[in-house]
């Protein structure tokens, strides 16, 4: 992780094989990257629906990012590789997690170069 001018550059392994992006999904809703997103990416685009089933507590975060200022952006650098194959895509941009399927919303995301 970086900061750089009130942006936090995290990378984020999405995937071993090679697919989009828009494919992104984390393993877990909670934990250091869940807490992450959610705090610090984008606000959502979408309300959440309200299946009235009480709200998930999000009063805990993990105790790392209390050392975050509050108004810090994040900006994944989200990559697809494997030892075979090595990098097969790398992209750049701006994502909310999307709670119920911890599949990641991209609101704005662009490719960057692979090779020379």
């Amino acid at each position: 992780m970086m900061l750089v001018r009130g942006h936090l550059i995290y990378p984020l392994r999405y995937a071993k094989k090679d697919v989009p992006v828009t494919a992104a999904r984390l393993r877990r809703a909670t934990g250091f990257r869940a807490d992450l997103i959610r705090r610090h990416g984008p606000p959502p685009r979408q309300q959440a629906f309200d299946l009235d089933w009480g709200e998930l507590d999000d009063s805990e975060v993990h105790p790392d990012l209390e050392l975050l200022p509050e108004d810090v952006q994040l900006v994944l650098i989200a990559y697809a590789c494997s030892m075979e194959a090595g990098v097969m895509r790398i992209e750049w941009g701006s994502a909310e997690l999307r709670r119920e399927d911890r599949y990641l919303i991209w609101h704005r995301h662009e490719p960057l170069p692979t090779k020379d």
